[in-house]
Parts: C-alpha cells; structure tokens; sequence
C-alpha cells in the first residue's frame, strides 16, 4: 500500500466552545478531553505505536499541517511536545475553506515526493475525538485501497442519533466496508433527520477524506478551476520562513472560498464513504463536550476547583475560582480569568452571538485570552489600570524576546525564577532570582533566557500607552515585523 500522508486542517476559531476557545487560541490546541490538546490528540492516533492497528500495519508519513498564520508557533510548539516532525507547515494568509487548503497540501505532497511516487491524502480535522483507534485504522485501510484506485474516499459516520448540527451522506448498498456516494444532502430539521435515521442508508458526514494527491487536483481542475489556478499561483511564490512555507498572501487572497464538499465531491462520479462507527465527534459544543466526558453518579462533568450541593446535568468548569454551585441542573458554567459563561444546556450553539457582540464591540475577549502565548514563551496581564499594567512573562529555556523599543511606556523588570540575560542600549547584564531592573521610555532593550529552566519574572508598565501595538522590533529570531 502506498504512503499515506496524513492532511491536519488545523484552521478554525471555535467559538462555540467561547470562553475556553478564542480567536488565538482555538479548541483544537485544548487539552478538552485529556492532558494532550486535541491537535495532539489527531497525531497520536496515527503516530502512537502502542495503538492498537489492523494485522497489516498502515504506513504513514510525515503529516502537512495547514494552519493559520497567527497560530504557527501554536502548532510548533505542540508539536515538538509530541516529538513528531512535519513534512511541512503550511500558512493560509487567509481563510479560504477546505477545498483551497487541501489543494495547497496536494500541490505541497507532490512537490515532497520521490519521483513516480503517488502520495496518498489523509485530509483529518485537528479537533475530533475517535475514541476507538482499531476501527479508524480498519476504515482508513478500506478507503486506502479505494484511493489507490483513484476513488475519492470519504468517511460516514454510523448516526447514533437523529443529529440536526451534521450534514448527511447518502450511501444505499455498503458492500466490502465501502459504499459509493449517492447523495451529500444539507444539515436536516428534526423530522428529516429522524427519517434518515430510520432508513438506515444515511451517515454523519465526518469532513474526513483519503485519496491520491493527483486525483484530487484532477477533479478540481474538472470542477472547480478557478479554485486551482489561484492556488498553484499562490504556491509557485511560496518561501520557506524558519519551520512554515509561506503562499502568496495576495493570489491566495484570489481563491474563491469554497469546501471540498462543495468544489469537488458533490461533482466528481467517484465518491465513494467508508462508515466509521468509532466513537467519533467533533466537539462542536459545551453540551457534546458534557456528552463526551466521564460523568459523576449526578450527571455533572466537574473540571477544576467546583464543589456542588444537589445538583444534576451540568458541565462546571474553572480555570481560575472556585465555582460552588446548589442546586441547579443542566447549565453551563465556565470560568476563566477573565470571563464567566453561564448557559443552559439546550442553548449552548447561541454563545456565538455573545462572541460576535463581542467582536462588534472590539472587545478583547473575542480574540485573546488573559495568558496569551508566545513563541519565546508566554505572557499573562494579572493587572491594568489607567497608566500601568502588571504582567507575569515565563521565558523558555533557550529562547529570547526581540530586540525592541517603546514610544509610550517605560518597564520594571523583577526575576522571580530563574536567570535573565538583559540588554539595555549597549549594556548587557545577567540578572537573578529577586534581583531588578528598569529600561526607560525610548531604550532599545532586549529580554533572554540563557538557563535550562523556565524564567518567570514579573514586568510593570507605566506610560500613555500600553498595547501590543507599541512595539517597534530590530531583531527578532521569530521573523516577526
């Protein structure tokens, strides 16, 4: 069997899962359903070699992550804490849907591959559960052996319930653990859903794909060849910048926004689906999160510091107090440092019209949370007020902030932990554990870690201006402007 070169969609925002899931920090880089994230989670399922795999092992390459640009080091460093490489990392200037991103992976795959070799596609999102590893590799190994035949595969899930938030796939005679594709039909109301249900010949539609690198190009030449042209512009001006490949930001800004489903295998005579029934779902929601956790004997999902008195049904969630909680039964509760979200269960998909208000009002708490990663590290704004704001900043080993200046704000910088190498103007000094130092209005200065362990300080900004956007960057090891 071919190669199988696993695609990880690692786009999307997750509002639906606001206030753990924001515009910077979507779900797929939560740890929601256990200690790793869930882009982690994705690659473990392929890579982990204590997986339980079919009797003839499946052969996986590198993957190709394609991701926005504002997340790149998020999926860097995740992925240096699995200890897995990427063949690539690509970055969507813009969003423009699947059926470009999945066009620029091909085109990507092709480009990495050893002459006459025919790359497999296994086009996965970054923020599913599948639950039984066994019976997603046995589903993967069908639709393998279809691809090779230049079939474009996708995977239906068996339904459970008559779901109104999946679009459906129609597929009447499944015959070897393969079906060919009828019908993509839209997301249902209750009524139509509950009849699919009961026919028996429809099946979630998952968003997962397998097939040959040049067959889906071929068919979206076929189809959709405006799509093409602007992506193969975008990526002949592609440039390498430290582990991600850049596209052309204004050809790709061209493509037509558009989904596989749409662009390709609504069209093509040769979908064909595989049905998974593996515990799978896409965590679209606060109340499928509750669905998918371990529950206490009252129905609660319990996550952090939360003591309860009779109650039933609920997900409570704290990062940062403790919630207590008396009898109340089939809410939401999430909190965050910087925000609380009480819904009910059954209303948890309208949390999306808080965060579009949110947006409209060019609130913060759309975008970022109070901690807001960095490549070097990490940062989080524990005070503000009119002139000043307090930050803990945590500095990895090894790793330094730019060199850099501010127009508006002086800085006091105290180590708590660890040990800083500092540069002020022409002065470079190193600083330890309860010693400070201070770096006036206008001073190039510059912030590095030169230990083995993590260094946490503390810095207070005082001045006229205090935002992000006050920084003017000299050097930077991150290729930031």
């Amino acid at each position: 069997m071919d190669t199988i070169i696993p695609v990880i969609m690692a786009g999307g925002s997750g509002t639906r899962l606001w206030p753990l899931s924001r515009k910077m920090y979507p779900k797929q880089f939560l740890p929601l359903m256990s200690e790793q994230t869930m882009f982690q989670e994705t690659l473990g399922r392929l890579f982990d070699e204590h997986a339980d795999t079919p009797a003839e092992a499946l052969s996986f390459g590198e993957p190709i992550i394609v991701c926005n640009e504002e997340h790149r080091f998020l999926v860097a460093e995740q992925l240096r804490r699995t200890s897995l490489t990427a063949a690539s990392i690509l970055l969507e200037p813009v969003g423009r849907n699947t059926a470009p991103a999945v066009a620029l992976a091909a085109l990507e795959a092709k480009n990495n591959a050893s002459k006459n070799e025919e790359p497999l596609l296994l086009v996965l999102a970054a923020d599913h559960v599948i639950r039984d590893r066994h019976a997603f590799h046995k589903a993967i190994k069908i639709a393998a052996n279809a691809a090779s035949d230049n079939k474009l595969a996708t995977f239906g899930i068996v339904p459970r319930t008559p779901e109104t938030g999946y679009g459906y796939i129609k597929s009447d005679a499944i015959t070897g653990g393969l079906g060919k594709v009828s019908q993509f039909v839209e997301k249902p109301d209750q009524k139509t859903a509950q009849s699919y249900l009961d026919s028996g010949n429809y099946y979630w539609n998952s968003g997962m794909f397998l097939f040959k690198a040049s067959t889906y190009l071929a068919e979206l030449e076929q189809h959709r060849p405006d799509i093409l042209n602007a992506v193969k512009a975008s990526y002949r001006e592609r440039a390498t910048d430290l582990d991600f490949v850049r596209v052309d930001r204004e050809a790709f800004e061209r493509c037509p926004d558009d989904s596989i489903d749409y662009a390709v295998m609504e069209h093509t005579q040769d979908a064909v689906m595989t049905p998974l029934d593996a515990g799978w779902s896409d965590v679209g929601s606060w109340s499928s999160l509750w669905e998918e956790s371990a529950q206490d004997d009252q129905g609660n999902v319990i996550r952090g510091d939360v003591l309860t008195h009779q109650c039933k049904g609920n997900l409570l969630v704290s990062q940062n107090k403790l919630i207590a909680a008396v009898g109340i039964d089939n809410l939401v509760v999430v909190d965050t440092p910087d925000a609380v979200m009480v819904s009910s269960k059954e209303r948890v998909q309208e949390i999306k019209t808080i965060v579009r208000k949110l947006e409209q009002d060019e609130r913060p708490e759309a975008v970022f949370h109070r901690e807001v990663a960095r490549p070097w590290g990490s940062y989080d704004s524990i005070d503000i007020g009119e002139r000043f704001q307090v930050k803990r900043i945590t500095v990895k080993p090894g790793a330094k902030l730019s060199l850099q200046m501010h127009h508006h704000r002086a800085e006091h910088w105290i180590v708590v932990s660890g040990t800083a190498l500092v540069t002020i103007g022409e002065e470079e000094k190193l600083l330890s554990e309860n010693e400070s130092t201070y770096i006036p209005i206008g001073v190039t200065h510059r912030l590095e870690n030169p230990g083995v362990v993590p260094l946490e300080m503390i810095e207070v900004q005082s001045g006229s201006y205090l935002g992000e956007d006050d920084i003017v960057r000299f050097e930077d090891n991150y290729g930031r402007s």
